[in-house]
């Protein structure tokens, strides 16, 4: 049996469950490795003087891990440079945040080369390999050019952009061609998967095959939605757990009568965090009648603090939330909890089951797991209502949710309002609805489905034409094929 080889910025297997950052994605991954004798492959998230390319090896959990330390300059450039001031928030479809510099880039092919220099002499020539997200898009064709023939898969957990903002990003062309170095690719939805298709059609002079596959400047590579889903079951057992149970207890307590909204998020501007607080002030404007009765809790966990914009949003939310309290609050009702900092999900698990609304309200987001992970942790008795931003990749999923447009405060008021007056028989119904689908569309079939098309996938004829390429093709993501 082929032995599964994970590749993404960051090795995340889990070392002890319920903890914040090792998730349903870990764990889905990591039961994969395990299966098949596989090795997760990435950057240790520690810097060094110089750069050595040594390989670390260790067993996390059952998992084989092989990680190496970036130097100072690949992380200023790679990670934080082209990474996340770059292709981030061009892809969230901000575009005037993106912050391009070409050292950036260059920065970006070293480490991707960097990658694919490290993992190569652990490679097998039957390895089935599975590439993760943006920091990595060049990295299969740097596999193809060491001679690598093996079936390499890439997974986007972030939304494809529209043609007309991709093309704003000098390189467009070498980035998207990178991308059809690989056998299958794998997007979050239809719509993300589209986007790319018409950017093969309207930009790359490419077309499209039956099947779901695309092809441009010689090189072919199959297409598939495969919306990510919850480690349900493990969730589940996590919020039955002594940690979860305190946090609800802990919770309960706080609402002393009141009714909580709860939103969970990383701090991002893509989060829609500034366009909700305005929406539930103007809930508190329009609803004098509910002031004391309710107040909502927003749990932002701080990330990538060395990126300016990330700095900048976080004064601005500190400003509003500040501003929202000063203006409503009474000797002992205060109408919203602004939170910084980071929680075990088996904590998250119960405040989540304590909140009777969940608000995720993301500007535009590939999935987002917290409304699925908000969905299993309410009781099925008295559930809560999940109100639903319709740029999140789940809300192609999730449509017994209250579907919004983050950018429309006062329909997002009035949502809140009806998620709050809501009948007990409306939530149990659209609550039921939705389980099904998060117990159904899970992490380990997102994993499967994935592993499967992958593995079906074989570059036939193309490979000679791929060596061909490679062997012509010149570096940095600013440079043109070939005719």
């Amino acid at each position: 049996m082929s032995r599964l080889v994970v590749i993404s910025n960051r090795v995340s297997a889990p070392r002890n469950r319920g903890e914040g950052a090792t998730g349903g994605l870990a764990m889905a991954l990591s039961a994969a490795l395990r299966e098949h004798n596989g090795v997760w492959f990435g950057w240790s998230g520690q810097t060094a003087e110089t750069y050595t390319g040594k390989v670390t090896i260790e067993e996390v959990a059952g998992v084989t891990v092989a990680t190496i330390d970036l130097e100072s300059q690949d992380v200023d450039e790679y990670y934080n440079g082209y990474a996340n001031s770059v292709l981030w928030p061009l892809f969230h479809y901000r575009p005037d945040l993106t912050d391009f510099e070409r050292l950036f880039s260059e920065g970006y092919e070293r480490a991707n080369l960097r990658f694919a220099e490290a993992i190569g002499p652990l490679l097998r020539d039957d390895d089935v390999i599975w590439v993760h997200d943006y920091h990595l898009i060049p990295l299969g064709r740097e596999l193809r050019r060491s001679g690598h023939m093996n079936r390499i898969g890439f997974f986007l957990h972030i939304p494809w952009p529209p043609s007309r903002l991709l093309t704003t990003l000098p390189g467009h062309q070498d980035l998207v061609d990178a991308m059809l170095y690989y056998d299958l690719l794998g997007f979050q939805t239809e719509d993300h998967l589209t986007a790319f298709e018409e950017y093969i059609e309207q930009e790359a002079d490419g077309e499209l095959l039956n099947r779901r596959r695309a092809r441009a400047a010689g090189q072919e590579a199959r297409l598939g939605a495969f919306p990510i889903g919850l480690d349900t079951q493990d969730f589940q057992e996590a919020a039955k757990g002594p940690n979860a149970i305190a946090a609800y207890e802990r919770a309960k307590a706080s609402l002393a009568g009141r009714q909580m909204i709860v939103g969970v998020d990383r701090l991002d501007y893509s989060k829609g965090l500034e366009e909700r607080f305005i929406a539930y002030e103007q809930f508190l404007n329009d609803n004098p009648a509910l002031h004391e009765e309710v107040f909502m809790l927003q749990i932002a966990i701080p990330s990538r603090e060395q990126v300016k914009a990330y700095q900048e949003i976080r004064a601005r939310l500190e400003g509003i939330s500040g501003n929202i309290n000063g203006a409503f609050s009474t000797i002992d009702w205060v109408p919203l909890r602004y939170v910084n900092r980071e929680y075990r999900r088996d904590e998250l698990a119960g405040v989540y089951r304590a909140a009777r609304v969940g608000l995720i309200t993301p500007l535009r987001d590939g999935m987002n797991l917290v409304a699925k992970e908000y969905v299993a942790a309410q009781d099925p008795e008295d559930p809560g209502v999940l109100i639903l931003s319709q740029f999140a990749g789940a809300a192609s999923q999730m449509h017994e949710a209250l579907i919004v447009n983050p950018y429309n405060r006062e329909e997002l008021a009035d949502a809140i309002r009806q998620a709050l007056e809501m009948p007990l028989d409306e939530r149990i119904e659209r609550w039921t609805a939705l389980m099904e689908g998060v117990l159904r569309d899970d992490v380990e079939a997102w994993r499967d489905a994935f592993v499967e098309a992958l593995t079906r996938t074989s570059r036939k004829g193309f490979i000679e034409k791929a060596r061909e390429r490679i062997a012509g093709f010149g570096r940095g993501l600013g440079s043109s094929p070939p005719a």
